[in-house]
């Protein structure tokens, strides 16, 4: 048998996977704690947050893992890598599991590759700290704090590891200011290439940039460097409307404030009603949450009661702060959907529409109930709706760019971030298609291209 890779060329079929082998091999090189083929464990390490997208939901399971391996730093992640391509076993990277789109679901089959005791903080320098791929942000935030500095953004799920964040996530806590972290937040990597001689592949600047926010479909992070910054002092700042379009009216120039805020979050009251009880969110008021440099809380105060809110409370602290991260980006919906079981979706969406044509953008969907972000140059958001069938969110998606809002379909496993560089990448890197398959969508075959 043969099959056709993209272009149209016959390949022999792949060779098949030596488990046995492997887990051997891995049990020699990692102990018997380090390698689990208990089936508790594969099933928690074959799903991750998808469960949000109810599209992705009603397809689940997507993939059972045959084993599990817990390296415990970065050479060992390569060691792993190398074993597995060796012995022609699918690998599929993964830190907490945050990610919400199956990202780290093993659909193949194969090796799940948990990265989670793989978290030393190498070092920290003067605008730069060197972590393992396991470290959490939330400790690397802390150790940069120690130094005085801060990293540059972290995602709202500030648990999730530096590798997840930079294979997975693209921006969060500090993106006002910095943007994605494909933006320049990356200083160097160490990667693993999918061959048998895997080994540590150390990549600065420009050419460490085409491994961050694929998946590791073309090269696994176990080690990375990023920027820092002077740490600055940050304050949680809550505030209340009685109507969610006062609260869009000022959303804008919070976010312009100087220094920039780490971050500007607005609801409508629905989420208020849905979260635990907090002074700080008042029930039956449109909700406004900020992390703002002490020096800017007089002119945000002056803009919130000017539009007709109130501050409800200002909070010190680190987890203060990173309370205010935890009801940012995705975090609402969750919260929605635990309060509203088995009712809401939600679309990625961006644009000045987005404060200026609200009503139209919540007509779109039924029940539709925005959540929204302050960016530099304009909003970002999640759009709710009440789910029915994929067929109704696809349908939204042209009214929404007819109201002039940017969407991204987020109910999908698949690399949409420069996809054509990571295939020309992956080629080399990963000749066997052996790193997480399933997320990486081949190219258009060519014309007449054939299978036999």
């Amino acid at each position: 048998m043969t099959t056709v890779v993209p272009g149209g060329t016959p390949s022999l079929a792949p060779p098949v996977p030596d488990l046995p082998g492997l887990e051997a091999e891995l049990r020699d090189l990692l102990g018997d704690r380090g390698v689990s083929v208990d089936l508790a464990a594969r099933e928690r390490a074959s799903l991750d947050g998808s469960r949000l997208s109810p599209v992705i939901g009603e397809q689940l399971p997507l993939g059972l893992a045959d084993l599990v391996v817990f390296p415990g730093d970065a050479e060992q992640i390569a060691s792993v890598v190398a074993a597995a391509v060796r012995h022609h076993v699918p690998v599929t990277p993964r830190g907490k599991g945050t990610g919400n789109y199956g990202q780290a679901i093993p659909m193949a089959g194969g090796l799940v590759l948990d990265m989670t005791r793989a978290r030393a903080i190498v070092e920290v320098g003067d605008g730069w700290l060197t972590a393992e791929a396991g470290a959490t942000m939330i400790a690397i935030e802390q150790a940069a704090g120690k130094s005085g500095q801060q990293v540059l953004m972290y995602p709202s799920t500030a648990q999730s590891t530096i590798g997840g964040f930079l294979s997975g996530g693209s921006g969060g806590t500090g993106s006002i200011r910095h943007g994605s972290n494909s933006d320049g937040f990356v200083v160097a990597l160490d990667v693993v290439h999918g061959t048998p001689e895997a080994a540590l592949v150390h990549v600065e600047g420009a050419a460490a940039q085409p491994y961050v926010h694929n998946y590791g479909t073309a090269g696994i992070i176990a080690r990375a460097t990023v920027r820092l910054e002077p740490l600055q002092d940050w304050r949680a700042l809550y505030a209340s409307f009685g109507d969610f379009h006062e609260a869009l009216s000022v959303i804008r120039e919070i976010g312009d404030l100087e220094p920039t805020p780490r971050l500007v979050s607005a609801d409508l009251a629905t989420l208020a009603d849905a979260l635990p009880p907090d002074p700080a969110i008042p029930a039956g008021r449109a909700s406004l949450r900020a992390i703002l440099d002490a020096s800017t809380l007089d002119a945000a105060t002056a803009l919130v009661e000017g539009a007709g809110g109130r501050v409800e409370v200002v909070r010190d602290g680190a987890q203060a702060t990173t309370k205010v991260s935890m009801l940012s980006y995705n975090h609402p919906i969750e919260w929605l959907q635990k309060a509203y079981p088995n009712t809401y979706f939600h679309v990625e969406v961006s644009g000045d529409a987005l404060v200026e044509r609200i009503d139209e953008v919540h007509a779109v969907y039924p029940g539709g109930m925005l959540h929204i972000e302050a960016q530099k140059g304009r909003p970002i958001g999640m759009l709710a709706g009440e789910y029915t069938t994929p067929e109704d969110v696809w349908a939204g998606f042209e009214r929404l760019t007819a109201l002039g809002v940017g969407y991204h379909n987020c109910h999908q496993w698949f690399v949409d971030f420069q996809p054509d560089r990571t295939r020309e990448l992956a080629r080399v890197t990963d000749p066997q298609g052996l790193l997480n398959p399933g997320k990486l969508q081949p190219a258009p075959m060519a014309t007449g291209a054939k299978v036999s």
